[in-house]
């Protein structure tokens, strides 16, 4: 059963395909990242007018919700369902994958920190800087993370999940976005 979710625009991907679903936020990700882009030029050229407020909302509410959602979907269950698939096997290159993707997500979580109250002004109307420098070091960031995800972790996944790790995966990702 596919579950698709309020909000975005993307082909289903439900619960009952996890990785379908990581792959689709993937997508979204990259698509808030352009808009956060265009909207640093925006802002900078046009200030917090009716485009720009629109768009920084957007962005804050993926970045908030979303992000944060997909990042504890990976390292509350993914990381750890993996690890536990290699079992009683040399795990060391897939514990050293999951464990730099953890870090990179404290450091897109701080870069994230460094942006979100500019959008948050900008959300609201307020005419701030949004500095291109500091949205430039998020977006290469996050490219360089899902890159990484896309090629190392997800096909690694795909490989060594079996169907009750992959059930168990989605529905903790349910759980997380429905907690009811």
């Amino acid at each position: 059963m596919s579950v698709s979710l309020p909000g975005f625009s993307s082909p289903a991907a439900g619960f009952d395909a996890p990785l379908d679903m990581m792959s689709s936020c993937h997508d979204r990700m990259r698509r808030q990242c352009r808009t956060l882009a265009r909207l640093a030029q925006h802002v900078a050229s046009q200030g917090a007018d009716a485009q720009a407020r629109e768009a920084a909302a957007g962005v804050l509410r993926y970045f908030d919700t979303a992000a944060v959602h997909h990042h504890a979907d990976e390292e509350r269950d993914l990381f750890p369902a993996l690890l536990e698939s290699m079992a009683g096997s040399d795990a060391v290159c897939l514990r050293a994958l999951t464990e730099g993707l953890a870090a990179d997500h404290r450091r897109l979580e701080a870069l994230w920190r460094g942006l979100r109250a500019a959008l948050g002004e900008i959300a609201q109307g307020v005419t701030a800087a949004l500095p291109e420098t500091q949205a430039q070091a998020f977006i290469q960031a996050y490219q360089e993370h899902l890159q990484r995800e896309d090629d190392e972790l997800l096909p690694m996944a795909r490989r060594l999940l079996g169907d009750d790790a992959l059930r168990q995966l989605g529905q903790a990702m349910q759980r997380r976005r429905n907690p009811s």
